[in-house]
């Protein structure tokens, strides 16, 4: 029999996995849906991770062990950075996900639309590989009608940043909306080069990286399904893990 001096209370466990609060631990136990290596738990009962926790007959399974990919619709104002110390509105607090994520790559806090984030580095350093050509797609609203000069320009190389931006598709799509899709991620890159052709970006939202689609609510994540995460994989398998 467990000695009271080991482990912690099941509720307390189950929160710290990222599993539920101890509130809806507390429910669940009162419920009588826990097992614990097979036999029913009580109310304040103590666990170790070498236990066997099951919730209406499926195991627990500890989120911190695990490699998490998560598809975020990012709300403009919200910054991508894990420092939770220095920007109050930062993304790690406001997702407030139950083991340590990272954003892969930026979105500018003006931006919003999709931003992917995981646990795992070693796909961290594939996608963020800009020499891999993955592509980017992005729907963007400036301060006046667009012009087929102006769609032309920007999909032929626009010089900023001590460069020119690579080829890529633009499309209008609206008077003053056009659709761009990059295959590089230079600081503000959008922005900066309606800005050469003396535009101003009034709205800019991200609606795909590679095959990841943004269909969830603003604010609101999801997880990657099998099959966005097995093509992603592909996509990326020729990419080198290392930084160089």
């Amino acid at each position: 029999m467990q000695k009271e001096s080991e482990g912690i209370r099941l509720n307390k466990y189950l929160s710290e996995i990222g599993h539920c609060s101890r509130r809806a631990a507390d429910r669940l136990i009162d419920e009588g849906r826990i097992q614990v290596n097979g036999a029913p738990v009580v109310m304040g009962q103590k666990v170790t991770p070498q236990d066997r926790i099951e919730v209406d007959g499926i195991v627990v399974e500890d989120l911190q062990e695990r490699h998490v990919y998560l598809a975020f619709n990012k709300p403009v104002g919200i910054v991508c950075t894990t420092d939770t110390r220095v920007e109050k509105d930062n993304i790690i607090d406001y997702i407030n996900y139950p083991s340590r994520i990272f954003p892969v790559g930026r979105l500018d806090k003006p931006s919003e639309g999709l931003i992917l984030l995981t646990n795992d580095g070693d796909i961290v350093n594939k996608i963020l590989r800009a020499r891999n050509n993955h592509e980017k797609e992005y729907i963007v609203t400036v301060n006046k009608p667009v012009t087929q000069e102006f769609v032309d320009r920007m999909a032929n190389g626009i010089p900023i940043l001590d460069t020119v931006t690579r080829k890529c598709v633009v499309e209008q799509i609206h008077k003053n909306q056009f659709r761009i899709i990059l295959t590089q991620g230079l600081n503000r890159q959008i922005r900066r080069m309606c800005e050469y052709l003396d535009y101003r970006v009034v709205k800019l939202k991200r609606i795909r990286i590679m095959n990841i689609e943004l269909n969830v609510g603003v604010g609101k994540y999801r997880d990657l399904t099998k099959k966005e995460f097995v093509e992603l994989q592909n996509l990326i398998a020729d990419s080198d893990k290392h930084i160089s």
